[in-house]
Order: C-alpha cells, then structure tokens, then sequence
C-alpha cells in the first residue's frame, strides 16, 4: 500500500473520477490509500510528522528531480521490496517550503510546469498504475 497525503481543495469531482478510476485496476501491493487535508492543516502536520526510518518520503514538487516513467517504478519496487511504506506528498497551491523538501527522501517533479493538485493527483494515480504494470511486464506501458 502507497499511502497519498494530498493538500489543497476538493472541490472538483472530475480527478476523483480518475483516480477512481486507476484505482480500481491496482494491484494490492500498489493500491492508494488517499488522504485528502486543507493545505494548511497538512503543512503543519508535516512540520511536526516525524519522517520514520520505515516511510520513504516521496514530495511531488516541481523543484525536484525529473524522472522517467520506468524509473519511478523501480523507484516503488525497491522500496516496497525494502519491507518500507511509501507516502507521496502531494502539495496545495502553494507546494512545499524548503523545510520540507530536504525532510523528505526524493522530491520529484513531474516537469518544470506548475500543476494544478487536482492534475497532481491524476498523475500519480496514471504513473502508480503504470509502474504496477511495468513492473509486471504488463500491456499498458510501451516503451
């Protein structure tokens, strides 16, 4: 399980759609487990959230590192078979500060835009999937 702490608004159904709906195809090991807070209410909480030796923090960020499709899922893989928990960071309007960034175990970006959370959200539950798939020499991936 990959657990997903997401800031900002709620208020569009449209990406809860989509990532329902990539949800539904994760295998058990892959599956999402969303937690969605005010952005301010998450910011102080990861402040004070301890970062366990047990976790590897991911920080969506677009300051962080590009990767590919195929490396983000060994990225999972590795940690996953390392017995750790995954929790992906997913940020408000206003991302994340500094503080939080060098807290965290790999800050990743998805590329140098500035996203929308909603459209944040959608990815990570695309490139879940995908890495799932890739892992499992699946169909939906074509390199």
């Amino acid at each position: 399980m990959i657990k997903v702490i997401a800031g900002g608004k709620k208020n569009t159904s449209w990406y809860k759609e989509a990532i329902d709906d990539y949800g539904k195809r994760l295998d058990k090991r892959y599956w999402l487990d969303w937690h969605f807070m005010d952005e301010e209410k998450m910011l102080k909480m990861l402040e004070s959230w301890p970062f366990s030796s047990d976790h590897f923090v991911i920080c969506c960020d677009e300051r962080g590192k590009n990767i590919s499709s195929e490396d983000y899922s060994f990225l999972l893989n590795e940690t996953l078979a390392n017995g750790k928990e995954v929790v992906i960071l997913i940020g408000g309007a206003y991302g994340f500060n500094a503080r939080i960034r060098e807290k965290a175990d790999f800050v990743w970006s998805f590329s140098k835009l500035v996203l929308p959370h909603a459209i944040a959200r959608v990815l990570v539950s695309e490139q879940t999937y995908r890495a799932m798939q890739i892992a499992m020499n699946g169909p939906y991936h074509h390199a």
